[in-house]
């Protein structure tokens, strides 16, 4: 992919959008289609900001015409002409990088790639917004992953050893009132699965939070590493997938025939449509259970109008 032109210096009104901009850079060849929807999201979120100041005006003309690069190297990949296709592909993604950094967590490997997997995360789930509003599970994924990220990185920085997996912690403090502490930059190299015996404190957000509860069976067991991409031609060595339990499929699918008296409207297809989308993108994941839940999803649909 060619590269693309420099931005100018980031005006100080754009603080909250640093981290999104850098993430989009780390992935302009790790994933070309989540490097385009980070830098929307910044756009978006720069012009409700400031679009008025020639500093931030400049920025964001600059900023536009990388996205409009983007787009044409892009060409017609459904990722970017189709939202369903995009948004699908951009959960898929955080959530696995979500979950590699859990299941670091839940062992007990504590190290700075992990930390930059959970903020990644959350930064990701700001993106998704370009879509929408966020579903109430990746509002909770987005706040437990920014104060883990937040939790650990203190605990290694002050010599502490961490509480692995979910903690208990009061819901009256507010991770997303904190996001403006990390000012500095995050570790610059992707992350990459492997345990670190020592720990070089990059610049989390700052903060002490003590109180999120994810609920049990929220996030499965994880088998990807944080370098989601499978087609970056680099092999790795270090986690190598284990076995997928096939979510138990209803029989009545099989048998199932459309009833003549289903009505499906045009809000139907599209949940459907949706489904099989988001079936599609698992598989890219190599992500068997989510997979065949979405195409259960649609066939009942299709089948009998219900959900």
């Amino acid at each position: 992919m060619a590269a693309l032109a420099q931005l100018p210096p980031l005006p100080p009104q754009f603080k909250s959008i640093q981290h999104h901009l850098r993430t989009a850079q780390e992935h302009d060849k790790r994933d070309p289609v989540v490097a385009y929807y980070c830098r929307l999201y910044a756009m978006q979120t720069g012009m409700k900001i400031d679009s008025k100041t020639p500093e931030c005006r400049k920025f964001l003309s600059k900023l536009m015409d990388q996205l409009e690069a983007l787009k044409k190297q892009l060409g017609d990949n459904e990722a970017i002409t189709q939202e369903i296709v995009g948004c699908a592909h951009l959960e898929n993604y955080a959530l696995k990088m979500f979950l590699y950094a859990d299941n670091e967590d839940r062992a007990g490997r504590f190290h700075k790639n992990m930390i930059k997997s959970f903020y990644t995360a959350s930064l990701l789930i700001d993106v998704i917004t370009v879509f929408g509003e966020l579903t109430d599970e990746n509002v909770k994924h987005r706040k437990y992953a920014r104060w883990k990220a937040t939790y650990i990185h203190n605990c290694l920085k002050n010599g502490e050893t961490p509480q692995a997996g979910p903690v208990g912690i009061e819901e009256d403090n507010d991770v997303e009132e904190n996001e403006d502490a990390g000012a500095a930059s995050l570790p610059t190299q992707p992350p990459q699965p492997s345990s670190s015996s020592t720990y070089d404190p990059g610049s989390i957000p700052s903060g002490s939070y003590t109180g999120i509860q994810i609920p049990p069976g929220a996030h499965a067991p994880a088998n990807t590493p944080a370098e989601v991409p499978h087609s970056t031609g680099v092999t790795s060595n270090t986690i190598q997938p284990s076995p997928q339990t096939v979510p138990a499929i209803d029989p009545a699918l099989f048998s199932t025939v459309s009833q003549g008296d289903v009505r499906l409207t045009p809000e139907d297809f599209a949940r459907a449509q949706k489904y099989c989308k988001y079936a599609g993108s698992a598989l890219q994941y190599e992500d068997v259970i989510t997979a065949v839940q979405n195409l259960q999803k649609a066939l009942k649909l299709l089948t009998t109008g219900r959900e």
